[in-house]
This record gives C-alpha cells, sequence and structure tokens, in this order.
C-alpha cells in the first residue's frame, strides 16, 4: 500500500467537493465510529460459523465498509499530522511489550490480567 499516495488521492476528492470544511477532528471521528458500525451490521446476531459464512458471501460489501473506515480514518490522521505508518508501528511495539507471546499465547486476557 503506499499511504502517501492514497493520502493524496482523498485530499483531492475531498478538495474537489470543498468538504475540508466538514472534515474537523470531530466529524471524522464520529464518520470512523459511524462506518464502522455498517461494517459491524453484517455480523450482528450471527454466531461465529454464520458470520464467517456471511464475509465470504459478502466479501465485496464488507471491503467497502473496511474501505470508507479507513479512508476517514488516513484522512483524520493526515489533517492531524500523524505519521500513521509510524503510529501503527510504535502501538504494535508497546502492544508487544503489553502482550509477551509467552503470556498471551492463546488467551484473551487484558493485560492487566496477565
Amino acid at each position: 500500500m503506499d499511504l502517501a499516495n492514497i493520502q493524496r488521492r482523498i485530499r483531492e476528492f475531498r478538495d474537489a467537493r470543498d468538504w475540508m470544511q466538514f472534515h474537523n477532528p470531530k466529524n471524522l471521528a464520529i464518520s470512523i465510529v459511524l462506518e464502522a458500525t455498517e461494517l459491524l451490521e453484517h455480523f450482528q446476531w450471527k454466531s461465529p460459523d454464520e458470520s464467517e459464512a456471511h464475509a465470504k458471501a459478502a466479501r465485496d460489501d464488507i471491503a467497502d465498509e473496511i474501505a470508507d473506515v479507513s479512508v476517514y480514518l488516513i484522512e483524520l490522521a493526515d489533517n492531524l499530522g500523524i505519521d500513521l505508518e509510524q503510529a501503527i508501528l510504535r502501538k504494535l511495539d508497546k502492544n508487544a511489550a503489553k502482550y509477551p507471546a509467552e503470556k498471551s499465547k492463546g488467551n484473551a486476557k487484558k493485560y492487566t490480567e496477565l
């Protein structure tokens, strides 16, 4: 993925429509959550097996929802001057320290319970 190219395309799309005036941090954060709930709707009330089957059957629709979340997230990071790649790598390092494999492998406990 070429994040810089994606950010450029998002900016071009937004700016061609004069939408920056609406894309403040609050509105973008709300939009991320709203799009994430649209993604969640695909799996609501389904068992794990039904969720797996639905994910295969509705792959394109689910991909669109994931893309919507991603676009708003990438734009929010860009607008706030956050280097998203560095933020992700830093967070992965933090998670590795919180969840060492020897303590967390095979369980879903929060790091405070390990």
